[in-house]
């Protein structure tokens, strides 16, 4: 049994104080299965950064009803309003308009809240609602937001020019058209095209006019607003005309289909004439020919033509005829419910008919798409915050009524529409029964130009608006920097115009006109707006949840419930709209919002994302339990210990590269470092180093934390570093650091004990220990390893670290390619094909792929080159106590140790002569040189010189350089050409007296091997073989 330990003793020397806590691999295989794991918590983090700006704010002129309310009143009502809401009314119905309309007008009012409660919150300099946005959730937040709403504000400008030409081309002047269609087909694509061609000239000259002046399109809004008011009034006087005096709007119909009377006046297949009856214009365009036997179409010849009133009045019951939705697939036939028509067989619809047919097919979800856009412009009013006399009082008070305001016009007027109107008309979208007119024109009073010349103008005013916003818009977000390529777009004229911005804007603006079609641009724009008003009410459900010392709005009629619930509305509306614009809507948000997250300009703004991050760190760390996580939760937590040099760079940056390829665990990383000195006089140099530190994770794109300690000496700083590091239970549970290289000059001593003390204080601190020896040699991040092996030395095991850290090193692009190899050391008794059985089911268990293999390290006995080795070792150490050399000297005589070691080694082959004893030793010493030691350090020095002669090697040190060597040479012997070594680091002796010893086992140990990775576990399992 004593035999049994020596000889276990003799081969693990090294390892020998080790093995009461971590077992030899050979005896851990043979108990896998007891392999088990502790039960604890998991860890999560989240960063914060801290620093405010504030912008200075603009002299104040305008009040609540001109700044706002005005405004607002002038934005909501529009486009929608004039050419698209009688006939929302006719496909939806009164009630299912109802429901859309008080949907959206809803969501504007939980905006609205939201945004007064924003708005109050402080002073709103210019910037509107983009600088609510951005100050509130986050220059990421902010940027994505401030953009869509600027994609919205344009895409709201091609809206306005459409609908200004559609008015123009259809109401005002048809024969205004350039693109003439030569079939009844060819219509709706030539309308388009002309769309185009008009779209495009009012497009540039609109620019032109906000290119010369804004001064202009200001001078003209007032204008604008008033032809906006006439309408409105118009439209409520016609509905009151008809109460008692409804207009005469005929409307022919044959059979119930609808027919347009561009072709014909007179609403009847004949007509009496000369004593007799002739075909009317109507039989000409459903029969070949005017005579009485001519063939007609079959459903002409078998239904009626009736005339009935298209406006019959508010007092005529025509409301519950238009309380249903009436949906149509495209090119359906409008027809009149109630009717008696004769079906006839399934015709093919005769081009030239002139029959009103459904332009697009028309459901729920689409008409909602169209007509949000009728309720934005809420933001008009905090647009101008920077003009207004008191804009915490003016925006939320003229916000709110102008919403209002509108609402009940909306609401109103959907009524009163299908109470007054016929629902055929309601359902012809150009009026083509009215022979062209406009429909909602035929209502007003005291004439239907009223309608058709101030929608025409309140559109093109508008447009304007739009044009002038939306380049103010983009300059503000170039100018706070956070999208770098947008910086161009931050300068304009002298007077601070946005030239390049305006430009911008035009040609977005032009590819809405090229769609053409105000149907399909109005859901595009929808998209936009929503995304922005979703994120306004995200910003103050956010800041009121959080209870942030700053969040004090004057506006006090707010609640987080009414935030979230405008939120979601949003966001339901997004999807109800059009699914697929939404998702389009939100990529692009997400995209510029990781590019300024990637790209973008640090900014802090003290926004309420930034708050939430704070408080998530809060709750996670208060939820970290303080004791070591589960073992599946385990990943290296890395302490990285950096030393600097005079100018307080880093010595060896490549310790931050292996970091990082470290970093596919995860983890937290914390670079520490030391400077020696007391805080009040290096605390400049303190802060450059930690700059200097911070620029290198950049560089290395290292994830973590930068934590710089002065102290009096390296060796307590280092100390405290390792005990104090990390917050709560987000704490390190490794220190990786690089090999003391100049250990050996004598006039370095401090750097050696300070390692060994580093180890001792990891040991004790049950944290895992890293040691990169040649770590200059290690690859950087940009590298790539093509081929090679990682080998693991598996001697014996502390917690599996050694298993998991390959695995976690190959998930880098810089060491995927390299096969894992893992090697254990085989004892004399024990059974190597069992053990590398039991490894490879071990490892199939912890899912890791790799080559195994199993060395065996024969009994021999110890080499007279060890011994000799280890009595030069001791010998060293003795001298250089004993003397007082010259630095010069002691420099001299290290190198000549060093030399013979150097050559000593090159020959252990051919040794093979007893081991060496003191007397034969050759010694570096010259009888001069001791002749004059002796005089220097007179008698009493003398007698411990002489005992350098009489020196035997300590037996635990020949030992211990014995498996050392042997070690050494089979790790050399397999390894020699992999890309990284991996190996057991043996603990420092439990006696201070051998340290510098210590370091020398570990020097002999590592010899010859480029890079090198020295691992001891904390102890504790950091693998596990369980699910």
């Amino acid at each position: 049994m004593e035999q049994e330990s020596f000889c276990e003793g003799k081969n693990m020397a090294l390892f020998e104080e080790e093995m009461d806590s971590n077992p030899m691999v050979s005896s851990l295989l043979n108990k896998l299965a007891n392999y088990t794991n502790l039960s604890q918590g998991v860890v999560e983090h989240e960063e914060h950064e801290e620093d405010g700006k504030r912008r200075e704010v603009k002299s104040p002129r305008m009040g609540t009803f001109i700044g706002v309310y005005l405004p607002c009143l002038q934005n909501i009502l529009g486009v929608i309003l004039f050419l698209r809401l009688t006939w929302i009314v006719g496909a939806a119905g009164v009630l299912e308009s109802f429901l859309i309309v008080f949907m959206c007008c809803t969501c504007t009012m939980l905006t609205a809240i939201s945004m007064s409660a924003i708005a109050t919150n402080g002073v709103v300099p210019a910037g509107g609602s983009y600088y609510m946005i951005s100050r509130s959730l986050g220059p990421e937040f902010g940027g994505a937001v401030g953009l869509c709403f600027y994609l919205g504000t344009t895409f709201a400008g091609a809206m306005y020019i459409l609908g200004t030409i559609e008015i123009f081309l259809t109401y005002i002047s048809p024969s205004a058209a350039i693109i003439q269609a030569e079939t009844a087909e060819g219509e709706a694509a030539a309308m388009l095209h002309n769309m185009r061609v008009y779209g495009t000239c009012t497009l540039v000259l609109m620019a032109m006019v906000v290119f010369v002046g804004v001064k202009y399109v200001n001078k003209l809004a007032l204008v604008f607003l008033a032809c906006v008011v006439l309408s409105i009034l118009a439209i409520y006087a016609g509905v009151i005309k008809t109460a008692f005096d409804p207009p005469d709007v005929p409307v022919c119909l044959l059979g119930n289909r609808t027919l347009s009377r561009r072709g014909f006046d007179l609403c009847a297949k004949v007509h009496t004439a000369n004593n007799g009856t002739m075909p009317t214009a109507l039989w000409r365009l459903f029969c070949n020919n005017s005579m009485s036997s001519a063939s007609c179409d079959e459903y002409f010849a078998q239904n009626n033509v009736t005339e009935i009133q298209g406006i019959p009045g508010v007092a005529s019951g025509v409301l519950l005829d238009n309380l249903w939705s009436t949906y149509a697939d495209k090119g359906a036939f409008v027809e009149r419910k109630g009717m008696p028509s004769v079906p006839v067989p399934e015709e093919s619809r005769a081009s030239g008919l002139p029959y009103v047919l459904t332009d697009i097919m028309t459901y729920f979800t689409m008409l909602v798409g169209i007509y949000f856009p009728s309720v934005t412009g809420i933001m008009a009013g905090s647009n101008r915050s920077g003009d207004l006399r008191d804009a915490q009082k003016s925006i939320p008070t003229g916000t709110i009524l102008a919403i209002v305001t509108t609402s009940f016009i909306y609401l109103s007027c959907i009524v009163l529409f299908g109470a007054c109107i016929e629902g055929v008309i309601l359902r012809d979208k150009f009026g083509e029964a009215l022979q062209g007119k406009l429909v909602i024109g035929m209502l007003a009073w005291p004439s239907p130009w009223v309608i058709v010349i101030g929608s025409f103008f309140s559109t093109c005013g508008a447009g304007l608006q739009s044009l002038t916003g939306a380049p103010r818009l983009l300059q503000a977000i170039a100018r706070d920097g956070i999208i770098p390529f947008l910086q161009v777009f931050g300068h304009g004229k002298a007077n601070g115009e946005p030239t390049w911005a305006l430009l911008l804007t035009a040609l977005i603006c032009e590819t809405g006109i090229l769609i053409a079609s105000l149907d399909s641009v109005a859901p595009i724009l929808s998209m936009f707006f929503l995304m922005c008003y979703m994120f306004v009410n995200l910003a103050c459900a956010v800041q009121t949840l959080l209870r942030t010392p700053n969040w004090r709005p004057r506006f006090r009629y707010y609640h987080w419930a009414l935030s979230f619930l405008g939120m979601s509305l949003c966001l339901a509306l997004m999807f109800i709209c059009s699914w697929y614009y939404a998702l389009f809507a939100m990529l692009i948000a997400g995209c510029i919002y990781k590019y300024i997250e990637y790209r973008g300009a640090e900014k802090e703004w003290g926004d309420g994302i930034r708050g939430l991050s704070l408080n998530a760190a809060r709750y996670a760390l208060l939820r970290v339990e303080h004791g070591p996580p589960h073992t599946k939760n385990w990943r290296p937590q890395v302490l990285v210990m950096l030393n600097l040099d005079e100018e307080q760079r880093v010595k060896h940056p490549r310790l931050l590269s292996l970091t990082t390829q470290l970093k596919a665990g995860k983890g937290l990383t914390i670079v520490g470092s030391v400077l020696e000195g007391t805080y009040l006089d290096k605390h400049a140099e303190a802060q450059r180093a930690e700059e200097n530190i911070r620029s290198l994770m950049g560089t290395e794109r290292t994830k973590g934390f930068c934590q710089l300690v002065v102290s009096s000496n390296l060796r307590d700083g280092m100390s405290h570093l390792i005990q104090s590091a990390g917050l709560g239970g987000m704490r390190h549970n490794t220190v990786l650091m690089a090999w003391p290289g100049s250990w050996k000059q004598e006039d370095n001593t401090s750097s050696w004990k300070n390692f060994v003390e580093t180890v001792r204080d990891t040991t004790a601190a049950q944290q895992a220990l890293l040691v990169a020896k040649n770590v200059d040699l290690f690859p950087q991040n940009q590298e790539r390893f093509s081929d090679g092996d990682i080998d693991v030395w598996w001697v014996v095991h502390d917690g599996g670290l050694l298993m998991l850290l390959p695995f976690l090193l190959r998930q880098h692009k810089v060491w995927r390619k390299c096969r894992m190899r893992i090697f254990t050391v085989a004892q004399v008794d024990d059974n190597s094909i069992q053990m590398k059985k039991d490894l490879q089911v071990f490892l199939y268990h912890l899912r890791i792929s790799a080559e195994v293999e199993v060395v065996e390290m024969v009994e021999n006995d110890i080499s007279a080159f060890t011994y000799e080795k280890t009595l030069m070792m001791e010998q060293r150490s003795q001298m250089l106590k004993q003397m007082q050399l010259s630095k010069t000297e002691q420099e001299r005589e290290a190198q000549l140790i060093h030399d013979r070691n150097t050559a000593a080694h090159s020959v252990v082959a051919t040794r093979t002569q007893a081991p060496s004893t003191p007397d034969k030793v050759q010694m570096t010493w010259t009888k001069e040189k001791l002749i004059a030691e002796k005089y220097k350090n007179k008698e009493p020095g003398v007698s411990g010189f002489k005992d350098l002669f009489s020196l035997k090697p300590n037996q635990s040190n020949v030992r211990r350089m014995h498996t050392a060597v042997k070690l050494n040479g089979v790790v050399l012997s397999k390894s020699q050409g992999a890309q990284l070594v991996l190996l057991n680091m043996p603990g420092p002796p439990k006696n201070r007296q051998g340290d510098e010893n210590y370091m020398e086992f570990l020097e002999v140990l590592t010899e010859g091997l480029d890079r090198v990775l020295l691992v001891r576990g904390s102890g504790r399992e950091v693998v596990t073989i369980y699910s």
